[in-house]
């Protein structure tokens, strides 16, 4: 805590790390729902930050509303109920009413809704305008102001927060509103004065001020710009340490590029590599010929040849008398890079090994004698290569198949396992380059960028629940042709609290309806992992016409046959996961199709047509980040709470850009951070990313 921070205490004056039950106006109730907002202080009420605005200057009277027009509107509500339709959709409508008049909002397919607006409640909708039986406003997004009556005086903004359930926003906003002008001259600032003025930044006091109480929607944006700064600074202050760390305790293996047995390969290749292919597989020879151990992500989309540049990664260890591992998530994806790899070392002369947990006990001892004595050596699995009775005499290369689906501790488990190999972590969830750069500072990147030769394309449409039985018949004929097909559901089961349909009760309506006759089976997370491993190798035999799942398929296996994904309820998928699953087809020769089938509001569908109208996974990782914000870098899963609450660092590119060069000028003239003037920065460092400092050896 910073000198001033603690000015008082529960009976006395307020200070930012008292815990927020001593509030005025909050108490021990209201201090357990605000935990569940990662509300614990006073502090963290302060930088509670609203996630959107509604500015009163742009509320419309309801009489004033004209079809096409894009509104805002605040009006009570004086009726509401559920209307289904013949298609089997439940749409929410409410009937608003101001002072001017009346119209109906309409929320297809969120019945919900009616558990959440009650009549007399008032409500602020922004959307647009459409006829529909009289005017209709479609909501794209709204807030409920209570059962009050709330009137705007002009020009006000009114902050919205994130609420969680028995504290409405609205009690939120009283909250902090109250103690707002008590905490704020506790808050000091710790960033240069330099580093503010280079980039046109506000204290954080005025900062926060800003954002709790802003006079104008400009005003809110320069406070957020100072706070998503000083996230960004953060992100690449540690980044950098701990690259600069790696790299001088990083002693690795120095190999020789021998050109033995990759020349071999490169010349019994059924195919031509690409450029970038090319490119990637020089990148990291130059590596695994220096003297310094690799740490290196290659990324690239769903299908662009990651495997094969792995492949001769593996091959330059082993002519320098090295053994080289490849670990994949699961056992089927384990089982086809070991089909494939086979097949293409086979005019080598070399038969890699496969370790996975199903192995019986004379097929494990018969593996363990080979890792044992056979030296060089290529052995692909799953986590059995992290246990502790997998031991590798002389392992000098590991390749880390779908990195983002492993552990910290996974990962550093298989490394461990030599004296210092070489490591390349690969991923087919694409990140923009420069954004890659930001998030895994620690690591070097190569990028594949193109598709191999032969790969065929996937036609991608989005069809509306009336278009259901043509498009059921559609699959239907792909299935009659000989060809198979995937129906892919966000939930297991249907629920009474959601109007999604499920995949265990579609599984069943289909098999007996629009594919009675044919080879139907269900896949899901629930199901044991061997009933989960024998249903995909049935369908992957061709023992199986139509698939349907839950996203347990997103991370599978190459089935040429397969030319369609169907996909549910897509609006309940993010962009990437969508194009993952569509990388499920389109890897034969047949053309193949992604559709996307069911009703939504007009958010989900520009959403959805920035999925259809590009394949391009870099695009598509872009515009789902924007979306939809990214994971934990610094944690020990891939997931979990976002280090960058604030921050986008694709919007924020200059802010990113000014923080990557003044992490650089800092660390250059101040490795550790130890002079006086960076203090501050330092124990806010401490603070917020202890998890980090401890994983990277900051501090």
């Amino acid at each position: 805590m910073t000198d001033g921070e603690r000015t008082g205490s529960p009976s006395g004056k307020v200070y930012l790390d008292m815990p927020v039950t001593y509030l005025k106006g909050v108490g021990p109730a209201r201090a357990e729902m605000l935990r569940r907002l990662r509300i614990v202080t006073a502090r963290d009420l302060l930088y509670h930050i609203p996630h959107r605005y509604e500015d009163a200057t742009t509320v419309k009277p309801i009489a004033s509303l004209e079809p096409g027009m894009d509104v805002t509107v605040v009006g009570r509500v004086i009726s509401k109920g559920i209307l289904p339709t013949r298609k089997g959709l439940r749409i929410f409508q409410a009937v608003v009413q101001d002072d001017s008049g009346i119209i109906e909002a309409s929320w297809p397919g969120q019945p919900f809704l009616d558990r959440s607006i009650s009549k007399d409640d008032t409500l602020l909708l922004t959307g647009i305008v459409r006829f529909f039986h009289g005017r209709q406003l479609q909501p794209r997004e709204f807030v409920n102001l209570g059962s009050e009556s709330t009137k705007f005086g002009e020009g006000r903004v009114l902050s919205v927060y994130s609420a969680t359930e028995g504290l409405s926003f609205k009690a939120i906003r009283g909250i902090i509103e109250s103690h707002l002008d008590k905490l704020l001259p506790l808050v000091r600032e710790y960033l240069p004065k330099s580093l503010l003025r280079k980039s046109n930044l506000v204290e954080l006091p005025d900062a926060l001020r800003m954002l709790h109480r802003p006079a104008a929607i400009s005003e809110a944006a320069h406070g957020r710009d100072r706070l998503a700064y000083e996230e960004l600074l953060f992100v690449h202050l540690l980044q950098r340490r701990a690259n600069a760390i790696a790299r001088e305790r990083r002693q690795g293996i120095k190999f020789t590029n021998r050109r033995e047995l990759t020349t071999a390969l490169r010349d019994a290749l059924p195919y031509s590599l690409t450029l970038s292919q090319t490119h990637a597989i020089r990148e990291i020879v130059a590596d695994m010929c220096s003297d310094r151990k690799m740490h290196r992500l290659l990324q690239g989309d769903v299908g662009s040849g990651k495997t094969i540049v792995a492949l001769f990664a593996s091959l330059l260890a082993m002519e320098n008398g090295y053994q080289s591992a490849i670990m994949a998530p699961t056992e089927l994806l384990a089982e086809q890079h070991f089909r494939t790899i086979s097949a293409l070392l086979a005019p080598l002369g070399i038969s890699p090994l496969l370790v996975t947990g199903s192995l019986n006990t004379r097929e494990r001892a018969a593996a363990a004698e080979r890792m044992v004595n056979e030296v060089p050596l290529l052995v692909i699995g799953t986590h059995a290569l992290v246990q502790e009775s997998t031991a590798f005499p002389k392992l000098g290369f590991v390749t880390i198949d779908e990195q983002h689906r492993f552990g910290v501790e996974h990962r550093a488990k298989l490394s461990a396992k030599g004296e210092s190999p070489d490591v390349l972590l690969m991923s087919a969830t694409p990140i923009p380059r420069s954004l890659a750069l930001t998030l895994y500072g620690d690591l070097d990147v190569s990028t594949l960028t193109e598709r191999p030769a032969g790969r065929q394309p996937v036609t991608t449409v989005v069809r509306s629940e009336k278009g259901r039985d043509r498009v059921l018949g559609f699959v239907r004929k792909e299935t009659d042709a000989g060809r198979q097909a995937y129906i892919v559901y966000p939930v297991i089961e249907e629920s009474e609290k959601t109007d999604l349909k499920g995949a265990t009760t579609m599984f069943q309506i289909l098999s007996e309806g629009a594919f009675a006759g044919k080879r139907v089976a269900l896949l899901h997370g629930r199901l044991p992992a061997s009933e989960r491993d024998a249903t995909m190798r049935a369908f992957r035999d061709g023992e199986i016409d139509v698939l349907i799942a839950t996203t347990v398929i997103e991370v599978g296996i190459d089935v040429a046959n397969a030319t369609v994904m169907l996909i549910e309820h897509p609006e309940r998928f993010g962009l990437s996961q969508l194009h993952q699953l569509r990388g499920r087809v389109g890897r034969g020769a047949e053309a193949s199709y992604c559709i996307l089938l069911g009703d939504y509001g007009p958010d989900a569908a520009e959403r959805l047509g920035i999925f259809a109208g590009t394949e391009d996974g870099f695009e598509i990782a872009r515009a789902d980040l924007r979306i939809r914000g990214m994971g934990n870098l610094f944690g020990q899963e891939q997931s979990g709470e976002n280090t960058f609450r604030i921050a986008d660092p694709i919007r924020d590119e200059r802010l990113n850009i000014e923080a990557r060069e003044a992490a650089e000028e800092m660390l250059s003239g101040d490795s550790d951070l130890g002079k006086k003037e960076h203090a501050g920065i330092r124990g806010v460092l401490s603070q917020r990313y202890s998890r980090a400092l401890q994983l990277f050896r900051v501090g």
